[in-house]
């Protein structure tokens, strides 16, 4: 109630005794009333003052005059002048109607890009598509480009502009004559260029240029408009877009993966604010803004006709030359591998608690033929992710590796898993495969690479920091699955071990979906070990993918 007394009494007070001074300042006056306290006070503008005293015929007649005069021409609104419209009218040579007739025919002969029948209601005109970045991001110098003759409307710059720099032939000419990627962009999505080649397979990746002086002018507006780009379109901030020699990531690849980066964090701050498990959409969100690398060194899963998959390797590896470390985009962005880490965490079976792993293998959309990982310690966990169908995990819990050619093993050998709503528990030493899918599919494989025991302390610490629980040097490798026993010279299938441990698990996500998250639910500052590491040590080359 005091704070509210200096209110109350205000208001209650009668009108008769109100300060005219507080009902101006309040807005309580009529219009009237306000100008005339404030013509009395002498705090109204001189040409508001004289409208009032005109009004109330307190006024000369010449300044009458002056007065009315004055106001009249305020009310007059002043015609805009465009900046360069009477300079581009006069720059044209062609008359509208001439223009009109030219446009016949032109719409079939120029189409736009079939993408751009697509609608996308609310976008902006300079909101480009995805399709036309990642084709313009293509071209060089020496891109051979023809323009649709006299495609915009005589009488504005535009026109002026697109009259002179649409005689190019090519990129490079185009740009000396004053057209920008921007402009590429505007009028390649309209139909007004078609592309007769040579592009680029990919983007150019600066980070792979050693020798700056071999960039053309082409080459550098591009990259500079689209790193402009990839700020504004992914909420960045352009000083993070820088891309270092040797760092193995495209511009593209940097943007994607601080934005992966940012939704990890946001992820972890929010599962540990309402004190509940990272979700399964948590997951899914950061797998879809990362950027995969291409991953041409794992032979072994790459499906018949396929150089490459998209496929990275978060956590330790060891490389081809043997050195032991944890891969660069691990210590780039650790909240990511945090995140993912933390959803395993939040979720271990009964009795899987102490499971342990030292690294992350994250794949998109692809099916890994037969194979068998060479040097994993023990058992992995495996989940897929994505709106989905088919790419089930196929399985040969008792191969021993006797069997020398895999098409030798039997289907009927194999059981299916669904690691779409389930949670398994496998060993990748023995032969395993993913079945045909359609759809958008992610997987996230955790496992512990043969030379663990070897790997510096930094880096263990580093990984523990991060959430991943690191096998002790004497860890028992059947601990949770038992040896496979092989099939037999016949393909027998063996019976049960004497031990009781199966062969495999999975788990229904259903189920363990429910609860408050792990326990010991982790506040790691995974940063700053990682951003230690990166300082103590040069940033080695890489391969993505490296031998487990």
């Amino acid at each position: 109630q005091g704070l509210c007394v200096g209110k109350l009494a205000r208001v209650a007070l009668p009108p008769a005794t109100r300060d005219p001074k507080m009902a101006l300042k309040r807005g309580a006056t009529k219009p009237e009333a306000h100008a005339k306290i404030a013509l009395k006070k002498g705090d109204m503008k001189p040409k508001a003052k004289a409208k009032v005293a005109l009004k109330k015929g307190e006024i000369k007649p010449k300044a009458k005059a002056k007065v009315q005069a004055s106001a009249g021409a305020q009310e007059q609104k002043k015609p805009k002048r465009v900046i360069g419209f009477e300079e581009a009218r006069a720059a044209t040579t062609m008359t509208l109607e001439q223009w009109r007739e030219h446009q016949v025919g032109m719409s079939e002969e120029w189409p736009q890009p079939e993408y751009m029948a697509i609608a996308m209601p609310g976008r902006s005109q300079t909101a480009y598509r995805d399709e036309t970045y990642e084709i313009i991001t293509r071209w060089t110098a020496e891109t051979k480009i023809a323009y649709r003759p006299h495609a915009k409307a005589p009488g504005s710059k535009s026109h002026v502009r697109y009259e002179k720099y649409s005689r190019a032939t090519t990129v490079g000419q185009a740009l000396k004559l004053g057209s920008w990627p921007a402009d590429w962009c505007w009028d390649y999505e309209r139909g007004f260029i078609k592309v007769l080649g040579p592009v680029r397979d990919e983007p150019l990746d600066i980070s792979k240029v050693t020798d700056d002086s071999q960039l053309t002018d082409v080459d550098t507006a591009i990259y500079r408009w689209y790193r402009r780009e990839l700020a504004r379109n992914l909420g960045l901030r352009l000083e993070d877009l820088v891309v270092g020699k040797g760092s193995g990531e495209s511009l593209i690849m940097r943007a994607h993966r601080l934005v992966a980066q940012r939704e990890a964090k946001k992820a972890l701050d929010s599962a540990r604010k309402a004190k509940r498990k990272v979700k399964e959409d948590d997951v899914l969100k950061v797998l879809q803004a990362w950027a995969f690398a291409r991953n041409p060194n794992r032979q072994n899963v790459m499906p018949k006709g396929q150089e490459w998959v998209w496929s990275d390797t978060l956590g330790l590896i060891r490389d081809r030359v043997g050195d032991i470390h944890i891969t660069l985009p691990t210590k780039t962005y650790p909240e990511v591998a945090q995140l993912f880490n933390q959803y395993l965490l939040d979720r271990l079976p009964q009795g899987l608690e102490s499971f342990k792993w030292t690294s992350l293998n994250v794949n998109c959309n692809y099916a890994a033929k037969l194979h068998r990982d060479g040097n994993n310690f023990g058992p992995s966990f495996i989940k897929a992710f994505g709106d989905f169908t088919g790419g089930r995990l196929k399985y040969w819990p008792e191969d021993d590796r006797q069997v020398d050619k895999l098409d030798k093993l039997k289907e009927s050998q194999a059981v299916e898993i669904d690691l779409k709503n389930n949670l398994a528990l496998f060993s990748g030493n023995c032969a395993h495969a993913v079945g045909n899918f359609t759809g958008e599919r992610y997987s996230i494989v955790y496992f512990t690479v043969g030379c663990y025991a070897l790997a510096p302390k930094e880096c263990k610490d580093a990984l523990q920091a991060m959430g991943m629980q690191v096998p002790s040097p004497n860890e028992d490798p059947f601990k949770f699955l038992r040896r496979p026993q092989g099939y037999g010279s016949r393909g027998r299938t063996p019976e049960k071990g004497k031990s009781g441990k199966p062969t495999y698990q999975a788990f229904p996500c259903a189920v363990l979906d429910q609860g408050h998250g792990a326990k010991h639910h982790r506040v790691v500052k995974a940063n700053a070990l990682a951003a230690k590491l990166v300082k103590g040590k040069s940033a080695k080359a890489e391969k993505a993918g490296g031998k487990r």
